[in-house]
This record gives C-alpha cells, structure tokens and sequence, in this order.
C-alpha cells in the first residue's frame, strides 16, 4: 500500500494552507492524503467546568471538515482522517515514519522570527524521517495561498553540497517532484575560499587539476547530478554555482520557485533542536513553500 502525504491540522490559516497543498501534491503524486489531529486530554488544575467529551467532538469535527474540504476539490483523492491521542510533536513525529511527506504550516514573517514554525515545528523537522514541507500562509486565508503560491508555477530549486552520497536524498526528492508536477530543477551549489589553515598540496591539486577552484565546483556539481539525470531524462536541469554563503545564494534564486529543497543536520545543540544554518535560513526567509529532507 502507497505511503500517505500526511498533513496537521489545526484550524488554523497556516494548517489549512497546508492542507491545500498537501492535497494538491498527493493528487500529483497519484498517492493518499492522510489528514491528522492531534489532542491530548490534559485537566486543568483549575476550577474551571471542562467537557471532555465535547472537545473530543469539536477534534473529530476538525478532521471531517478538512476532509470535506479537500473531497470538494479532490474527489477522486483517497483520504483518511484520524484524531490522535498524543501531543503534536509525537504525534507527528509517529505520522512521519509511516508518511511518505509531511506538511506542516508556518505563520509566515513576523516578530519573533525564532516561532516562525510555531511551538513545535522545528522539533519535527529536526527529527522526522520522512521529507518535511513548510507551507507559508500569507495575510489571509487558504485560498490566497493558492493564489499567490501556486503549486504549478515555477522551478523546483534544491541546494547541493558535498560528495554525490552526501546530497543523494536531497537531490533525489527534487528531482521526484519535479517528475511529479513537469517542472525544471535548478540545482544551486555555493562555495567559499577556503580559510588559509584548509590549504594543503592533496586539496589544491584537485582544484589545481579542475583548472581552479569554481571549475572544481562545477565539476562536483555534474558529477552529484549524474545519476539523477540519468534516472529522469525528461526533467530539465539547470546547475547554478556561485561563491557566497549557502544559504544566502540559495535564497537569492528561489524569487518565482514552486519549491525550495534542503537537505538538514542531525542531532542537538545545548539550546534545542539543530537542522543546520541552511535550513534555518530556508525556512525563515524563502518566499516559497520549503521541503527538509533527512539524511539518508
């Protein structure tokens, strides 16, 4: 059975957003969407009346208003529904190992840029073992989403770096959904000189032997896109590399992208979650949706 593009929601703009667009990829993908809510019932130590029972209703009402929504515009896409009885973060983090994507809304720019994500965001991101997509909502509702971020304009762009192994994954999903919605990749490496203790005879003659040093990374950009090329003939390929900070230069091309790809770090940081300064800065500052794909 097909793995589900499995998305949150919440009632939110920034869910429904990312409701919208998971649906509109399952549908490209010809896979289920599977749609999740999660709600925990947690008493409150106040002297307040709750009612558990209702708030499980309005949970269960959330999931089939959502499915209904996307049944009006999708109606030959296969959807399940289901409210899980955990906090968000397990929650999702349980979805993502049965998902073949995971959608999750961000609140788009504001004060406190460290929240973009929300409260649980980057903790999913962080750990998830699935590829996990960050759908903006603008100012407004859902349907202005799809207006001002149309899931069928644009290049997929996707940051490459390292050996062809090190961005196997990354680059794997770029060009899958590329296949998937008949669009172009553009396939972005930057580079910087190199700090003058990282000189040494082995690594210059590489570059010597590349005829310099942006040649050398032209080169190691052709040779990561190979296989890629190979395996999907008909997606058409655009390398850009360019010397300047990763994240900066793949932000400067991702004006008018469907969909910017980045690979991330694994592990913690003594403050939290890390995914690396690349897909912080993705995530934060690209105008498009962004895909976090986990290491291999």
């Amino acid at each position: 059975m097909a793995r589900p593009i499995t998305t949150g929601v919440d009632g939110s703009p920034e869910s429904l957003a990312a409701l919208h667009w998971a649906a509109r990829e399952a549908a490209l993908r010809a896979l289920p969407l599977r749609i999740v809510h999660a709600w925990l019932w947690q008493p409150l130590d106040v002297p307040i009346v709750q009612d558990r029972d209702a708030q499980a209703r309005s949970a269960e009402s959330l999931v089939r208003e959502a499915a209904t929504d996307v049944a009006g515009q999708y109606p030959d896409l296969p959807v399940t529904t289901e409210v899980v009885q955990d906090t968000a973060v397990a929650a999702l983090l349980g979805e993502a190992e049965r998902s073949e994507l995971l959608v999750l809304g961000s609140r788009g720019h504001g004060a406190l840029l460290g929240f973009l994500l929300g409260s649980y965001g980057q903790q999913v991101i962080a750990s998830a073992t699935c590829p996990v997509v960050s759908v903006r909502a603008p100012a407004g509702d859902a349907q202005a989403q799809e207006e001002t971020q149309p899931q069928d304009v644009g290049e997929i762009v996707v940051g490459q770096h390292g050996s062809p192994e090190d961005s196997a994954a990354v680059l794997g999903f770029a060009f899958e959904t590329a296949a998937a919605h008949g669009a172009a990749v553009r396939a972005v490496r930057a580079w910087s000189l190199p700090a003058l203790y990282a000189y040494s005879p082995g690594s210059m003659r590489l570059a010597d032997e590349a005829g310099g040093l942006e040649p050398y990374e032209k080169k190691a950009l052709e040779q990561a896109l190979a296989p890629w090329r190979e395996r999907f003939p008909d997606v058409p390929v655009t390398e850009h590399v360019e010397i300047g900070s990763a994240g900066q230069v793949l932000l400067s091309v991702t004006s008018g992208a469907r969909l910017l790809v980045v690979g991330r770090r694994s592990g913690r940081s003594p403050v939290g979650t890390r995914i690396g300064s690349v897909a912080h800065a993705a995530l934060h500052h690209a105008p498009c949706p962004v895909a976090v794909v986990p290491p291999a």
